[in-house]
């Protein structure tokens, strides 16, 4: 029985301890970094960057030795019959005897070495397989940035929703008090029913606005998580809040940010497709050069009729060759040709895209700097309005249940409440979203 007591304890602590471990809380740097480790993008990328780092290996492995061993065993199940004529063993002319050439069992062994000592494609093929590593390593690195950027967004919407939440779950309160108190005022005779029906609609209206808030939350919070690369239904919490996030994301300075166009990571891949362009060309060129080829072969064979190969009497018969091979393109009717200028066109197409890509970067910098100023402009703004926004509607239900206002003004200051909080936290949102746009344009991690 104690046995027994001790196994259960055990399971509900690991149960309890399981239950721990799966509620995780992040504030945003936090959740960034995981993001960059833990994702599903980015275990791509490194998977694809190891991939590349093969494929460049194989490349390599072209021009190393190769070393080829093949063992080849035959076995006439019936021999083929020859006809010679019978003279030849004495015999009379115009007859021919049966005879069988070779062996039963043949048993060959060989061993080649190929060495490639000289082919201009494999000279190319090398430096294409860095650049291909380079593709890898750029792309991850732009995978990164957008990771950044959508734990960031991420991160926002969770706050916005739960920040909405409270704001909703207060203007339900305050309107649920205001009801009870018309409603006494109503029995009273001191108030009308449609003040009491008005103020109906709004509170059914915020009650409908907070529900959907909070459905909203939990799906925010999943694709939180699988933005991060975490089971969705793992339960999260986040440290930071709304108000401190827009405050951490106003940097007046990184409007002033000076761009350092070569450094983009747009600019490196447009780049990275030019460099691979001009050895498609070089590639192109280099199938017209000769190439040459070096082998080694060494063979050993034995012949009988008994399998007794490996026997102490048992005969083998050696041999070993050495060869040139030389290859040299002399007419391709002009294919050759055909598939460098092809190999030139896209090359000046990657030189136009370079072109067209500094250009977009330049005005994606300037539009992002425009936009995160008017975003702060915006907050400070958002955020002044709803102060007053607060005090004319406290003023307002004050005067409604002091009988020297009516139900109408205060339903419309409360609306312009409403709308106010809601243009303050989409301000907030704008300012985080703005915020990352102009760090990625400047690309800056």
């Amino acid at each position: 029985m104690k046995r027994i007591t001790i196994t259960i304890f055990g399971l509900l602590f690991s149960i309890v301890l399981f239950s721990q471990e799966m509620s995780i809380s992040f504030s945003l740097d936090e959740a960034i970094e995981y993001g960059l480790k833990n994702s599903y993008s980015i275990k791509t990328s490194e998977l694809d960057i190891t991939a590349a780092e093969k494929k460049k290996w194989e490349t390599t492995t072209i021009g190393l030795p190769q070393i080829d061993g093949k063992v080849d065993y035959q076995n006439f199940l019936k021999q083929g019959v020859t006809l010679i004529p019978s003279e030849i063993f004495g015999g009379p002319p115009g007859e021919f005897e049966e005879v069988t050439f070779g062996t039963k069992e043949n048993l060959n062994a060989t061993v080649t070495l190929n060495q490639l000592i000289f082919d201009g494609s494999y000279l190319v093929g090398l430096q294409a397989a860095k650049t291909y590593l380079k593709i890898s390593v750029l792309a991850k690195e732009k995978t990164e940035q957008t990771i950044r950027e959508a734990v960031i967004n991420a991160y926002g919407n969770v706050l916005v929703a739960h920040e909405a939440i409270l704001i909703l779950e207060n203007n339900k309160n305050v309107l649920e008090k205001n009801l009870n108190e018309t409603k006494v005022f109503l029995d009273a005779g001191f108030a009308e029913v449609q003040d009491f029906e008005q103020q109906q609609i709004t509170f059914i209206t915020v009650e409908n606005q907070l529900n959907r808030a909070m459905r909203y939350e939990v799906i925010a919070k999943k694709m939180f998580n699988l933005t991060l690369g975490i089971p969705i239904e793992t339960s999260v919490s986040l440290t930071n809040n709304l108000e401190n996030l827009a405050l951490n994301s106003t940097d007046l300075e990184l409007v002033n940010q000076e761009f350092e166009l070569d450094n983009h990571i747009d600019f490196k891949i447009a780049d990275n497709q030019v460099v691979s362009n001009e050895l498609l060309v070089k590639y192109e060129k280099s199938m017209a050069i000769p190439s040459l080829n070096a082998f080694l072969n060494y063979s050993t064979s034995a012949y009988n009729d008994n399998n007794i190969f490996f026997q102490n009497n048992g005969n083998w018969f050696d041999q070993s060759l050495f060869g040139l091979s030389l290859k040299v393109p002399i007419f391709s009717s002009l294919q050759r040709s055909s598939r460098t200028q092809q190999a030139k066109i896209s090359l000046d197409q990657s030189e136009i895209e370079l072109n067209e890509t500094s250009e977009k970067l330049k005005l994606q910098v300037a539009t992002s700097r425009n936009k995160y100023q008017l975003a702060l402009d915006l907050f400070q703004t958002t955020k002044q309005n709803l102060v007053l926004a607060e005090s004319i509607a406290k003023k307002e239900q004050i005067k409604f249940f002091e009988g020297v206002s009516s139900s109408f003004n205060l339903t419309n200051s409360q609306n312009q409440l409403y709308t106010k909080q809601q243009e303050y936290i989409q301000s907030i949102i704008e300012i985080i979203q703005s915020k990352v746009e102009l760090e990625n344009a400047l690309n800056i991690f």
